[in-house]
């Protein structure tokens, strides 16, 4: 696909939408940046006019904030059944899955801590469930990506891809408490730039009001903690993830 300009009424339609957006979800400009991995002076410039968006910026920026920007995407008549590769769902069969979501998991950096934050899933325009996070304690490293159900296995999978670098999360259906329950599988930093693949339990609540979750990192001296680690527990302990260990 060519990375043309946009120029024009195009442009400006664009930047009207981006500047809207921001101010709607009170997000910052660095962390619109961070989420469509595209650099904070690319977008200062393109907001103010002095470079135009190109289309490969236009479709991440799009990305990250889960609408259409471009007149022509707006006006195409949105899809109703997601992609062959991502099991090729009906939009109507998946309702049920969109929501807010209290996510659970490990921390990698503080023993017996726990990171919690949001994930948002949602009907897109491309025509499949995507998801994106937000109220992570480490902001740059919130993802955004699409949602595979194969009618198979009857797992769902959470899925980024960025340049080929892939981040899975692989759950199982709600329980009755809705409840996902499933296994992290993204890495990890380790000695110096060094990246070390990891998996680890990981689960998803949904929540009516976000406004009402503690978010960020839970430590055994925070009231959330009891009540978010049995939760965590039962991800291996009701036999929902199986972690095997070495040989």
């Amino acid at each position: 696909m060519e990375d043309r300009e946009l120029i024009g009424v195009e442009a400006d339609l664009v930047g009207q939408r981006v500047r809207e957006a921001l101010a709607r979800r009170r997000m910052s400009r660095q962390s619109l940046a961070d989420k469509a991995k595209v650099s904070l002076s690319t977008l200062e410039k393109a907001l103010a006019g002095t470079r135009p968006f190109t289309l490969a910026t236009t479709l991440r920026i799009e990305e990250a904030l889960g609408i259409a920007l471009r007149p022509a995407a707006q006006a195409a008549p949105p899809r109703e059944t997601a992609p062959e590769p991502m099991g090729a769902y009906a939009r109507s069969a998946v309702t049920w899955l969109e929501g807010a979501y209290l996510t659970l998991r490990p921390s990698f950096g503080t023993p017996g801590a726990i990171h919690a934050y949001l994930t948002t899933i949602r009907w897109r325009d491309e025509g499949h469930l995507g998801f994106a996070e937000s109220q992570r304690v480490d902001a740059q490293f919130e993802q955004a990506g699409h949602v595979s159900m194969p009618n198979l296995s009857g797992q769902i999978h959470l899925v980024t891809n960025h340049l080929g670098q892939y981040r899975v999360m692989t759950l199982s259906r709600p329980t009755r408490g809705g409840i996902l329950f499933g296994v992290l599988a993204t890495l990890e930093v380790g000695h110096g730039a060094q990246l070390v693949p990891v998996a680890a339990p990981i689960a998803m609540c949904r929540v009516a009001d976000p406004a009402q979750e503690a978010f960020g990192l839970i430590t055994p001296d925070r009231p959330q903690h009891a009540a978010y680690r049995a939760i965590l527990l039962a991800a291996t302990g009701d036999d929902f993830v199986r972690l095997y260990p070495a040989v």
